[in-house]
């Protein structure tokens, strides 16, 4: 389709879900993990949490990693309780949702064409009675609070739950090598950023590296701020949906441009 190649810069396994699914529509693409997932340093309030799961009134996952590392955790005698609904920002949140067994009709997003972020999610929930709710927000060792203080000034009771950490990545001697190839022909390649914590581990990696004349594509604003603060000045928004960045890539050619940006999170 392009003479572009997409680094994807996910975590390693969903990065090469993605590349698979790119591949698919014709894209090529490669996987360049910028943020490793790791377990939380302690797993007790992740099981704990299970153990009083029926008197939340929802329960909010920050990412696709939330859901997977706290469902990972369930106790065996412990079940997802079937009135009890999910919170979720974005698409693949949702569908990892999903795959954990959660119904599509106790789980609570965004509308289908974005934009994917907390704001837009409140817009689906501000209006109930929240006053002496309990809600359970589950999210990596470091989270954006906004949401959460939306909860209490309607008078609920928030609590956080880590579900897993984000760290540098553990790269491959190909995965530097694919790196600094990207970094040396920026016209062929077009980095795709779903986290601003990627964004902040390439420049830790790669420190003196020009990114001026490199391309970006960022699921949200705040993402593409990061990109533009290490040197990108080529960035555009792009939903995180496979078919949205395919469509980006068959037009890139024809002159990029700084676009709305539709996700946060990634991770």
């Amino acid at each position: 389709m392009s003479p572009l190649h997409v680094l994807v810069t996910r975590p390693r396994e969903q990065a090469q879900r993605w590349v698979r699914e790119l591949a698919s529509f014709g894209v090529t693409a490669h996987a360049l993990p910028l943020i490793d997932i790791g377990d939380a340093a302690e797993t007790a309030p992740v099981v704990q949490a299970w153990r009083h799961i029926a008197s939340q009134a929802l329960v909010m996952f920050v990412s696709a990693n939330a859901v997977q590392r706290f469902f990972a955790l369930r106790p065996a005698h412990v079940a997802w309780p079937q009135a009890l609904r999910a919170a979720s920002t974005g698409p693949g949140t949702t569908a990892a949702l999903r795959e954990a067994g959660v119904a599509s009709a106790q789980i609570v997003a965004p509308a289908d064409d974005g934009p994917f972020e907390s704001e837009a999610l409140w817009q689906r929930l501000v209006h109930e009675p929240w006053q002496g709710a309990q809600v359970l927000v589950v999210r990596g060792e470091q989270g954006r609070d906004w949401l959460a203080e939306q909860w209490r000034e309607k008078g609920a009771t928030v609590h956080f739950v880590n579900a897993y950490r984000r760290m540098l990545p553990l790269w491959h001697d190909a995965d530097a090598q694919r790196c600094d190839e990207a970094i040396a022909k920026p016209a062929a390649t077009l980095w795709l950023f779903s986290s601003s914590e990627a964004v902040a581990n390439l420049r830790s990696l790669r420190p003196s590296a020009n990114f001026s004349s490199a391309q970006a594509l960022c699921t949200h604003e705040r993402i593409a701020e990061a990109a533009r603060a290490i040197g990108f000045v080529q960035v555009h928004g792009v939903a995180p949906r496979v078919a949205d960045v395919t469509a980006v890539v068959a037009t890139w050619t024809q002159g990029p441009s700084v676009g709305p940006s539709v996700e946060s999170r990634a991770p």
